[in-house]
């Protein structure tokens, strides 16, 4: 029989609900729940990639690093390291949480999590417009002193009511580093957890050596690169809304059940997607399409098993 192979984007609250206080136990909890929502995948004859997001927790270890620096005096370490430790750490949850659900429920498996560097070019426009906003919020005067210091770029919080925040590029995925490995592993059976929080962004230099870009790479825009690299069959993003939506929030809200690529694409040239939340969403599935994706499914992590939810982008690539 047939095994088709997806990639799972964990993302919105799959980890951490935007009224909690980050505790390990919240979200060991919060991911054990989702978790159990992947489960009929597997017993529909489904191989898995997980993907994930990390913003809250490299935001943490930012701060961390921050204060190590003021009250101990830690050299603080780059961003490619803090988003290789956040990698890592939620790596690690993910991977114990789903070995205790696939144990509740009966189900041999390996589970393995890989520390993914994703290749950008360092002539990406992005670099000359950082965008992402990382980092704590500080005072003009100490964000003054750092922009001086360590070359960092700010721009001032205006909903925060002030105070200055730390922007950093945004470059587009160009390249999976280990994806035959990737492939290789899923294919054989494992679950595998990969390119956590957009992977570590890195680039190739002129003596052809791998060196690390100060910057952060959008995590369904990655993880649909990587559906596309290992030759996935179908490609999810878990959220924090089951569908997609045409005039959101507005009296004439419509929900998108079903969409195909010229659809897709037309609204979101018209403007009906949010560009800091369902407009990446829809340019990663759209890209997973375009090249060979037979399904994207945009959706809450709770909704995934009931066929009532969810929104689907299908149909092969047509320009």
């Amino acid at each position: 029989m047939h095994r088709k192979v997806a990639v799972v984007a964990l993302g919105g609250n799959a980890l951490l609900r935007g009224d909690q206080l980050g505790t390990i136990e919240e979200q060991e909890d919060n991911t054990t729940a989702t978790l159990e929502n992947l489960i009929f995948l597997l017993r529909d004859n489904y191989e898995l990639v997980i993907t994930h997001g990390n913003g809250p927790q490299v935001g943490n270890i930012l701060m961390r690093n921050d204060a190590g620096e003021h009250m101990y005096g830690i050299a603080q370490m780059p961003l490619d390291i803090c988003v290789a430790d956040s990698q890592g750490g939620i790596g690690y949850m993910i991977e114990r949480m789903l070995r205790n659900v696939l144990n509740r429920h009966g189900i041999q498996k390996n589970v393995v999590c890989l520390v993914t560097q994703v290749m950008v070019d360092k002539d990406d426009p992005a670099f000359s417009d950082p965008q992402k906003r990382v980092g704590k919020i500080y005072p003009k005067e100490d964000a003054d002193k750092l922009a001086a210091a360590k070359g960092w770029i700010f721009r001032e919080e205006v909903k925060a009511d002030g105070g200055f925040r730390r922007v950093v590029p945004s470059p587009v995925p160009v390249g999976i580093m280990n994806e035959e490995i990737i492939s290789g592993l899923v294919r054989a059976g494992n679950i595998v957890i990969a390119a956590g929080g957009g992977g570590v962004p890195v680039y190739i230099d002129e003596k052809n050596d791998v060196r690390p870009a100060e910057a952060v790479i959008d995590k369904d825009m990655a993880s649909s690169l990587l559906a596309t690299r290992i030759g996935a069959d179908e490609f999810y993003i878990l959220t924090d809304v089951p569908y997609i939506y045409i005039n959101y929030k507005k009296p004439d809200q419509e929900i998108k059940e079903f969409l195909n690529y010229a659809d897709a694409k037309r609204y979101l040239e018209e403007g009906q997607f949010a560009r800091g939340s369902m407009a990446p969403k829809i340019e990663a599935c759209l890209d997973f399409i375009k090249n060979g994706g037979r399904k994207s499914v945009i959706t809450e992590a709770f909704k995934l098993e009931d066929k009532k939810y969810g929104s689907k982008i299908t149909m092969e690539y047509e320009d």
